[in-house]
């Protein structure tokens, strides 16, 4: 019976997880060059081993001035909505963040964030797609609970920190940490009191830099640990800027590199800025103990993202300084 299984799960994640900053630390929520941004990502995984998991994220953010001097407010919302397995087990999380941002700083960009996000998550399953021992004895699925799904509230917290360094506003970098599910969700069909979501700390750190005037490397990297589970993934992107245009607003970008996932996958990464527009594939290369089994395949991941400004007197295009990266 499930309920006889400790729930060993982990966190939905992403490889593109630069893409769902929110997911990563809601302190992240605003650290863009723009007053918008609205990214999501879908990912494809693992279809050469059992029914695929199908996995989606959609983030928004908007930037705003606060006060009179240079510090700023975000807000956002983080949705995910994930489907794995035969038994169609899917869960949808509805996630609104809250972000401030403090300057440090009036002669440079350098700001503290401290952010939060919380809201709902609903997680359901198809009974009719269950089988168990019970079922070939004609007992259905042997299961004592009754609703196929079941609701909590989930938040998380973070703080980071950003700036620019050297006299290059390109050069950017910065490190934040944060703790998910801090209020221990309950995480069972059986509402067994027993049985929480753990927590999850999540490091984070980035660092952009330029090579040359038309193009620059970022740096990106998470550690996460929940329970006695832990990732950790890390790589670089090196992007080129083409086309009509100044070196400051160049037509597009493209952008190629790849990332580690400790134990688990290669995955190499295209991505090309065009105007306001960005689109990014990437691909696990399995180096897991499944690698047999999946003969190295892993999944795909779509990104798309967005930024902008809004037409305001305060708008962050118009800001001597303003969180970015």
């Amino acid at each position: 019976m499930l309920a006889q299984i400790s729930p060993k799960a982990q966190d939905i994640h992403f490889s593109q997880f630069f893409e769902a900053p929110l997911l990563r630390n809601p302190s992240l929520a605003g650290i863009f060059t723009g007053d918008i941004r609205v990214q999501a990502v879908f990912r494809d995984q693992w279809n050469s081993v059992t029914n695929a998991y199908k996995t989606g994220s959609l983030n928004a953010e908007y930037k705003m001035p606060v006060g009179k001097g240079d510090d700023f407010l975000t807000t956002g919302i983080q949705i995910l909505y994930d489907q794995a397995g035969t038994v169609a087990w899917k869960s949808t999380h509805i996630l609104p963040a809250l972000n401030y941002h403090k300057s440090l700083s009036d002669q440079t960009n350098r700001y503290l964030s401290l952010g939060f996000m919380g809201g709902l998550v609903q997680r359901r399953l198809d009974r009719s797609k269950m089988t168990t021992n019970s079922t070939y004895d004609g007992l259905g699925d042997g299961e004592t609970f009754t609703k196929n799904g079941y609701s909590y509230f989930d938040g998380a917290v973070g703080m980071s920190f950003n700036s620019q360094f050297t006299d290059n506003k390109d050069n950017n970098l910065f490190i934040g940490a944060a703790l998910h599910h801090f209020n221990k969700p309950k995480n069972s069909f059986y509402q067994s009191a027993n049985i929480e979501l753990s927590p999850k700390w999540v490091g984070s750190a980035g660092v952009k830099f330029s090579v040359t005037p038309g193009s620059y490397i970022t740096l990106q990297s998470d550690y996460s640990r929940q329970g006695k589970f832990q990732e950790v993934v890390a790589g670089a992107l090196y992007g080129i800027k083409m086309g009509q245009g100044d070196l400051d607003n160049p037509l597009y970008t493209l952008h190629g590199g790849a990332f580690l996932r400790l134990n688990d996958a290669f995955i190499p990464v295209v991505k090309v800025d065009y105007s306001k527009f960005s689109f990014s594939l990437s691909y696990d290369v399995n180096m897991s103990k499944l690698k047999t089994s999946s003969y190295g395949r892993g999944g795909f991941e779509l990104g798309i993202s967005f930024i902008g400004f809004v037409d305001r007197e305060n708008s962050a295009i118009k800001a001597l300084y303003c969180p970015r990266f």
